[in-house]
């Protein structure tokens, strides 16, 4: 009887949020490095006024240079990226080169909320959100889902037959990680990975880093997987962070990674493409709660500072593999995180 209350509840608001012709909108508080604020929409129209449709916050620096874009959110639960990539809206500027910032890649995955791993839609509930203060005030931040909203893309099928033509199981038709590089005329899903290759083909994007998480005992928590054009950058890095303390491990992308982001950006587009993992708690088969700001072992503040290092190690070596850099100003230090890290963001 509790699961369906809480069923009912997430339909009766998702009914209500559906008569506003609008996405689902975050408490994003840019700083002065910020030259313009776009749509994915603005990429692939028919996600305009969609729950797919995100915002997209440019940073382009005087001096030419490397065009990056960094994603997060692509798994709306796993919080430590989406925190690492608000503090380059709020906090940089760039110096050279220009970013594009993606804090919530999937939009729908924001609006619901669930602690199953698979099938999600068997303990539906509504989004959770992380309250903190900083020296302007209250915040907050959304905890969603993996996957996009079934409300937003019903029924799904008993298996998932890819773009490319491998099968898998009917629920990862919502996985925006699964679905890369998707369809123009596809599911909400499809379209948003369509969405965000066209980003990277018309704004000509030498660089694409998707930051996630994993569970703690996964083989993937603390690793940089690398598509094998750019393994050896990746190796670079690795070895980079070590002599800073973080121990990361690497991974190349395997012909069975098709679907996932650090594959397909870069087998289909020009851009050098990684994705990075940290350990989350909350995503263990075993976890109660999306609450880990305090873990004793995986606190988030080190999360976040382990995402905006190897981010910042990746972009220091692009002069050297793309023969373009950027460059950055106006960034918190490693103290910043550890003594007081809400107070970093605006």
């Amino acid at each position: 009887m509790l699961l369906d209350r809480r069923i009912l509840s997430l339909i009766i608001l998702s009914v209500a949020m559906l008569c506003i012709a609008a996405p689902f909108f975050h408490d994003v508080r840019p700083g002065y490095g910020v030259t313009q604020i776009t749509w994915l929409s603005d990429y692939h129209p028919p996600l305009k006024g969609t729950w797919g449709d995100t915002r997209i916050y440019v940073l382009e620096g005087e001096e030419t240079g490397a065009n990056v874009l960094l994603l997060s959110g692509t798994h709306p639960n796993e919080i430590a990226g989406i925190f690492a990539a608000l503090i380059f809206i709020e906090k940089a500027t760039v110096k050279k080169g220009k970013l594009f910032v993606v804090p919530w890649a999937n939009n729908s995955a924001a609006t619901w909320g669930s602690v199953s791993y698979e099938k999600p839609e068997e303990s539906m509930t509504e989004p959770f959100f992380i309250n903190f203060k900083t020296a302007s005030g209250p915040r907050s931040v959304v905890v969603g889902s993996r996957r996009t909203n079934p409300l937003h893309q019903p029924t799904d099928p008993a298996t998932y037959t890819h773009v490319l033509g491998f099968e898998l199981p009917g629920y990862e038709a919502r996985n925006l990680n699964r679905v890369h590089p998707g369809k123009p005329d596809g599911t909400l899903t499809e379209q948003i990975s369509f969405a965000l290759f066209e980003l990277v083909r018309k704004e000509k994007i030498d660089m694409v880093v998707d930051l996630h998480e994993a569970g703690t005992s996964s083989r993937l928590a603390n690793m940089l997987i690398c598509n094998p054009k750019n393994l050896e950058m990746g190796a670079m890095v690795v070895l980079d962070l070590e002599f800073e303390g973080l121990q990361m491990k690497l991974e190349h992308s395997s012909e069975e990674f098709r679907g996932l982001s650090h594959r397909e950006f870069g087998d289909h587009t020009d851009a050098l493409a990684f994705l990075v993992e940290t350990p989350n708690p909350s995503q263990n088969k075993d976890a109660k709660s999306p609450y880990t700001i305090d873990h004793p072992d995986f606190p988030l503040w080190k999360r976040v500072y382990t995402h905006y290092r190897t981010f910042l190690k990746l972009c220091e070596y692009l002069q050297d593999f793309k023969g373009s850099g950027i460059s950055f100003e106006n960034l918190p230090e490693r103290e910043d995180f550890e003594k007081n890290f809400f107070m970093i963001y605006n």
